[in-house]
């Protein structure tokens, strides 16, 4: 049974969307208030960096979102949510694997930091507009690939398209969906219309629920 410690819509859903895309692998959701480090202090003693996401798979400890993406694909597949070495579209899916954290979320974790997280006195609206540039301009690969294909590569939805799909729920929850382009908010309604994706939201709000974990806004 995996283990997947989840903050409300936080990069966890990542994970947690893979999970329900696959839909044949047991999971236990458990809920943090976001951030852990400063409201569940007790998580220190699971995950040390006091972050989001956590699995736990035996013996297996993860903590970044689509690696964890990528390890379910490859130890609990087979699925055709992975892209194999054999395929035309392998470089490109294990670009947009690396590219969905290290470039792309990276300026919107930033963003959520100076505008919601820090206290009132340390909040800095420039830092946050200059990084909120930042995602924008590195949203216009996801804008190209949009325009051309249903889905970013090898002809159907994989996880990529949850890794990528992901950040455009976070820039709508920061104040950044209004400033998407028309390729990528016509792909960000389809990716919504998911059963996988429904399963996941319906998931983390039952969770919520039934822990009592309040959901931060």
């Amino acid at each position: 049974m995996i283990t997947l410690y989840h903050c409300f819509a936080a990069r966890s859903f990542r994970p947690l969307w893979m999970l329900e895309e696959m839909g044949n692998v047991p999971y236990e959701l458990k809920m943090l208030p976001f951030p852990p480090r400063m409201f569940a202090k007790e998580y220190l003693g699971i995950n040390p960096l006091g972050t989001i996401p956590f699995m736990i798979d035996g013996e297996t400890r993860m903590s970044e979102s689509s690696g964890i993406c990528h390890y379910l694909g490859i130890r609990h597949g087979p699925t055709p949510l992975m892209v194999s070495p054999d395929e035309p579209a392998y470089g490109a899916f294990l670009n947009w694997m690396y590219f969905s954290d290290a470039t792309l979320t990276f300026p919107q974790t930033l963003v959520l930091r100076y505008t919601r997280l820090e206290p009132e006195e340390r909040r800095n609206p420039q830092v946050a507009g200059d990084y909120a540039k930042w995602f924008l301009g590195r949203l216009r690969v996801v804008e190209a690939a949009t325009g051309q294909s249903e889905f970013l590569c090898a002809d159907r939805f994989t996880a990529a398209d949850v890794v990528i799909a992901y950040a455009l729920r976070l820039a709508e929850r920061i104040g950044l969906g209004k400033d998407i382009g028309p390729n990528a908010s016509a792909y960000w309604q389809r990716m919504q219309q998911r059963d996988g994706y429904r399963l996941a939201v319906a998931a983390e709000t039952r969770a919520s629920e039934e822990q009592k974990v309040p959901v931060r806004t």
